[in-house]
């Protein structure tokens, strides 16, 4: 499914927390689609099921999946009306973002190529 990093200075649930949002926001994960139990990407990524159970809990709480007692974690339907305060919480920090990168010497070009990349249209590293 994806790589965790092990090395890195961000802990594990958030590394493993960002790369299920981006599944879910690339229609990798479709809505109402079973995630693994935390069991099996547990054994899976190695990694401790309480990090796991933590990641889920989090994105729970953001509103990218919910849970069903007994059947485990699915993707939440975007609901963009439920999601408003994320969304003002995210253009705030992009904001804050854009500003310290045209600070430290990126252009508007740059930024917009970005954004293009990340809309998957790019062909940028």
């Amino acid at each position: 499914m994806f790589e965790l990093d092990v090395r890195s200075r961000k802990p594990i649930y958030e590394q493993l927390v960002e790369k299920l949002k981006q599944l879910i926001i690339h229609d990798v994960l479709q809505e109402d689609e079973k995630l693994p139990s935390v069991r099996e990407l547990a054994q899976q990524l190695t990694i401790n099921p309480n990090t796991i159970q933590k990641a889920y809990r989090e994105l729970e709480t953001q509103g990218y999946i919910y849970s069903l007692k007994g059947k485990g974690s699915f993707v939440h339907p975007s609901s963009k009306s439920g999601q408003k305060e994320e969304l003002k919480k995210v253009r705030e920090e992009l904001k804050k973002l854009f500003a310290e990168a045209m600070y430290l010497g990126m252009s508007g070009e740059e930024i917009a190529d970005l954004l293009k990349e990340a809309e998957g249209r790019g062909n940028h590293d």
